[in-house]
């Protein structure tokens, strides 16, 4: 299985961006929403923990899990990610629809972190 390592400008002691599947881009996000999803995720690569108003614990995911509050003109996104030591690992980038994560969506990411600790 193959995952996309994404890196912009980023200095040796920064975190890689690691994709385990899709990508953060228009559609589905406004500029503004990718505009902030990028500067939370670039906040996350230099080692900053983020508060609660931008991103909340996970840990029916796994440890080190969370999600980034993105809130769009007409959606709310949660973008599903890991802190490991080497690098923030993207899991899923996902529409918030309901006040609970679905259990489908805590399995798929639950699935695509054992195969990517398992790669």
């Amino acid at each position: 299985m193959s995952f996309l390592t994404y890196s912009f400008f980023v200095s040796y002691s920064d975190k890689p961006l690691v994709w385990l599947h899709g990508f953060v881009k228009t559609p589905p996000f406004s500029q503004l929403a990718r505009l902030e999803a990028g500067f939370l995720l670039r906040r996350l690569q230099i080692g900053e923990r983020l508060g609660m108003s931008h991103s909340r614990p996970l840990p029916s995911i796994g440890r080190r899990c969370h999600e980034l509050r993105i809130n769009d003109t007409e959606a709310s996104w949660r973008i599903i990610y890991r802190i490991d030591k080497d690098a923030i690992i993207i899991i899923e980038v996902a529409k918030k629809k309901t006040a609970a994560l679905p259990v489908l969506l805590i399995e798929t990411c639950r699935n695509r972190l054992k195969d990517y600790d398992n790669a």
